[in-house]
C-alpha cells in the first residue's frame, strides 16, 4: 500500500465511525487530513476498488467544511450546503455496484459558484440579499452535464457579490449573503474573486472540484491567489444558461482544481452544445468531451511561449519571480520569446468597462425578467431599489455605483456601446493575441497570473495587486493558470493564454509545467 492508498484507506475508516470536531487553534500546522489532496483520479481508484463511498467521502467535506469554513479558521467559502447530498451519494454508491460508473465523476463532491443556478433545495443568489428565496426549478446545462456525469453537487459557494460588479471599492470575496470569505494562507488577506468561494474550497480541500465563472479574472485571479489551477475556457464552450450575468461578450464558467489532469476532465464533462445560448451556438463543430487526452508531463519540450513581460514591469521582486519560471519553462524544452508584449497592454480599461455597462443592464434584466411575476426584485433598477432600502445588510462596507451607472446606459443598438465593443474586439483579437501570436509563431503567451494576496482593507476596498486576465477575457480566449510557488508564503499562478479553442494546446503547456514546477503547497490556515 502507497501512501496514497494509505491515506484514502484511513479517510475511509475516519467517516465510518468518527465525529465531527471543531477546529483546534492550539497549533498553526496541524496534522493533513487524510481526504487532503485527493485527485480525481485518486478518487476514482478507491470508489471503484471499495476502499471509500461517496457517502463517506461527501460526510467527510462536510465535516470538513463545519471544521474550517463556519468554526476554526472561519473561511466562508461555503454559503450553504445540499440538504440532499449524503442521501444523492448513497444513491450514487448503490447505482455503482449495480450499474458501474458512470464517469470519473461518479460520486465525486463538487461545489458550485452561487450565481449558477441548481435544482436541489439550495437557492442561487449571486451572493445577494436580494434573491434571497430563489430556488431555481432547473439546474443551469452545465449543472446538468455534471450531475448527468454522477456529480454530487455538494453546495453553493460564496462569492464577490453579482460577481464583482457593484462597486469600485468592494471588497473581493465579500457577499451580502456569505459575508467575507477569507485566504486559507493567511486569514486577514483577501481570496480575490469573483469566484473567492470556489477558489479557497478546492484550496481548502473542503471539496474535489469546484466550478467558477469569469468576465475578467474571476476564475485564474482567485486560482492563482489560492495556489490552484483554474481554466477559463473559450466563450461559448460551457452554457452560460442559468447563470446571473455581467456580459455575454466575455461571461463564461469553468473549472477550479488542484490539478490540470483535473480541470481538463472537468472541461470534457462541463463543456457542450446549448443551442438556447447563441455562444455555445456559435461554436460548431469544435466541442470536445475529452481533454484529459492533452494532458502532457513533457508538454513544454519544443513549446514557443511568448512572455508578456509588461503586466509586472514596475515590480522588480515579481519580476525577479518570473524569471525564475522562465527558468523552469526552459529546463523543460521550452523555447522562449521575451518580451512578447501586446500592442494593446493597457489600453483596453476604458472601453471593456463601457461595454460591461451596457450589457450588464441588458443581460441581468433579461435574467430577473425570468423570476416568478411575485417576485420583489426582477430588473436591474428593483435591484438598485431593494439595495438602498436594505443599506444596513447590504451596503455596510461598499456602494453600487456600478449598479447605478448600468442602469444609465441605454439598449445595445447605441453606437457608444458598438464602438466599444469593437474597439475590444480589435485590440484584443486581430492586434492583440491572435497578431503577436503569429508574429513570433508562439504556441501561447505566458505572464504571472496575479500578484500576492493583498490585505483585505474595509475602509478603501480591494488594493488590486496586478493581472494578466484582460486580454484574454475580453477577447473571450481560454487562460489556464497553474500554481507556480509562493512568494513570501503567498501563492502565484504562472498563466498560458492562446487563441480561441487553444484549450488543447493550453492543457498541454499547463500540465507539462505542473509536472516540472511543483508548484502547489495546501494551505496550513
Amino acid at each position: 500500500m502507497d501512501r496514497r492508498e494509505f491515506l484514502v484507506a484511513a479517510a475511509a475508516a475516519a467517516t465510518a465511525g468518527a465525529e465531527p470536531t471543531t477546529a483546534s487553534t492550539s497549533s498553526a500546522h496541524p496534522p493533513p487530513d487524510p481526504i487532503e489532496e485527493l485527485s480525481l483520479t485518486d478518487i476514482a481508484a478507491a470508489f471503484a476498488d471499495g476502499r471509500m463511498s461517496s457517502q463517506q467521502l461527501t460526510q467527510s467535506y462536510l465535516w470538513r467544511i463545519e471544521k474550517l469554513d463556519r468554526h476554526g479558521p472561519t473561511l466562508r467559502s461555503v454559503i450553504e450546503t445540499n440538504p440532499r447530498a449524503l442521501e444523492i451519494a448513497a444513491a450514487l454508491d448503490a447505482e455503482r455496484k449495480t450499474r458501474g460508473a458512470r464517469s470519473p465523476l461518479h460520486g465525486v463532491p463538487i461545489l458550485i459558484k452561487d450565481n449558477v443556478e441548481t435544482s436541489d433545495h439550495m437557492m442561487s443568489t449571486a451572493g445577494s440579499l436580494a434573491l434571497t428565496g430563489w430556488y431555481a426549478p432547473h439546474d443551469a446545462p452545465l449543472v446538468e452535464r455534471l450531475r448527468a456525469a454522477g456529480a454530487v453537487i455538494l453546495g453553493k459557494s460564496n462569492l464577490s457579490e453579482w460577481a464583482n460588479f457593484r462597486s469600485t471599492h468592494s471588497l473581493s470575496g465579500w457577499s451580502g449573503r456569505g459575508g467575507q470569505c477569507r485566504n486559507p494562507y493567511a486569514t486577514d488577506r483577501t481570496p480575490s474573486g469573483s469566484s473567492s468561494g470556489s477558489a479557497v474550497a478546492v484550496s481548502s480541500n473542503l471539496c474535489a472540484v469546484a466550478v467558477g465563472t469569469e468576465t475578467d479574472g474571476s476564475i485564474v485571479s482567485p486560482a492563482s491567489i489560492n495556489g490552484i489551477v483554474g481554466l477559463k475556457p473559450t466563450v461559448g464552450l460551457v452554457s452560460r444558461r442559468g447563470i446571473a450575468p455581467i456580459s455575454h461578450s466575455q461571461d463564461t464558467a469553468g473549472p477550479l482544481t488542484r490539478s490540470v489532469r483535473d480541470a481538463a476532465l472537468m472541461l470534457g464533462v462541463m463543456s457542450g452544445l446549448d443551442v438556447a445560448d447563441a455562444a455555445s451556438a456559435a461554436v460548431g463543430d469544435r466541442f470536445q468531451s475529452d481533454y484529459v487526452r492533452y494532458v502532457d508531463v513533457n508538454g513544454l519540450s519544443g513549446a514557443r511561449l511568448g512572455v508578456a513581460r509588461k503586466f509586472f514591469a514596475d515590480s522588480a521582486p515579481l519580476n525577479a519571480f518570473l524569471d525564475a519560471c522562465i527558468a523552469t519553462l526552459k529546463g523543460a524544452g521550452a523555447v522562449i520569446v521575451d518580451p512578447a508584449d501586446l500592442p494593446m497592454h493597457g489600453s483596453t480599461g476604458a472601453p471593456e468597462q463601457e461595454v460591461l455597462l451596457y450589457e450588464f443592464k441588458a443581460d441581468l434584466n433579461t435574467y430577473l425578467r425570468r423570476l416568478p411575476p411575485t417576485f420583489p426584485v426582477r430588473s436591474l433598477a428593483a435591484l438598485i431599489r431593494f439595495n438602498e432600502a436594505h443599506k444596513d445588510t447590504e451596503m455596510p462596507l461598499f456602494d453600487q455605483e456600478l449598479l447605478r451607472q448600468a442602469e444609465a446606459k441605454g439598449p445595445l443598438s447605441e453606437k457608444a456601446y458598438k464602438d466599444a465593443r469593437a474597439a475590444c474586439l480589435k485590440a484584443t483579437r486581430s492586434n492583440g493575441i491572435d497578431a503577436v501570436l503569429a508574429q513570433h509563431k508562439l504556441d501561447a503567451m505566458i505572464a504571472l497570473t496575479s500578484g500576492p494576496a493583498w490585505l483585505i482593507d474595509t475602509v478603501n476596498g480591494d488594493a488590486d495587486t496586478g493581472g494578466c486576465s484582460s486580454p484574454a477575457a475580453i477577447a473571450g480566449y481560454p487562460h489556464i493558470t497553474v500554481p507556480a510557488g509562493l512568494f513570501r508564503g503567498l501563492p502565484i499562478g504562472l498563466s498560458f493564454f492562446g487563441a480561441a479553442f487553444s484549450e488543447p494546446t493550453l492543457i498541454k503547456l499547463g500540465s507539462g509545467y505542473e509536472a516540472v514546477a511543483h508548484g502547489r503547497t495546501p494551505p496550513r490556515f
